[in-house]
């Protein structure tokens, strides 16, 4: 198995999961990973400081005000606010954290993965839950190998 593999598995084993930068469009990255998680019967709680409500659900300004807390948080922010949510991970004890990115930057800050991965916290640099949660749809499948193929897949 590899460091990648090891790393989604250990993200995907917890069941409580913050997904910060969801839309209240509906349109974003963030949207489509917070669905699957919830179908696939996750605690998923969406992240937005400017909704109070996304996808039906109440919605949370960070992290801190989230009242059960969360045990991995996914990302798919500007990466000028990824540096902002990974330092509030750290300071709640957030230990797992996935940076949204499928082709070019996405949400990944280099400041961001050097700042969590310096305070312990699990990081993966890119790549997206969609391309590893079964069932992956065939889009995702395609993307996840194209970026195997292409030394795309994030390093952890």
């Amino acid at each position: 198995m590899s460091g990648l593999d090891e790393a989604v598995s250990g993200f995907l084993d917890q069941r409580t999961i913050a997904v910060a930068g969801v839309s209240r469009s509906g349109n974003e990255a963030a949207n489509v990973v917070y669905r699957k998680l919830r179908g696939a019967r996750y605690d998923v709680f969406p992240v937005n400081p400017a909704a109070e409500e996304v996808e039906g659900d109440a919605c949370y300004p960070n992290l801190s005000s989230i009242p059960s807390g969360v045990d991995a948080v996914f990302i798919a922010t500007h990466p000028s606010v990824t540096i902002e949510v990974v330092r509030e991970c750290v300071e709640l004890g957030i230990e797992r954290v996935w940076i949204h990115r499928s082709f070019g930057r996405g949400s990944v800050s280099d400041e961001a993965v050097e700042f969590g991965r310096a305070h312990g916290l699990s990081v993966i640099p890119g790549s997206c839950p969609m391309m590893h949660l079964d069932p992956v749809d065939v889009g995702h499948k395609c993307m996840r190998w194209v970026l195997r193929l292409t030394g795309g897949l994030p390093r952890v």
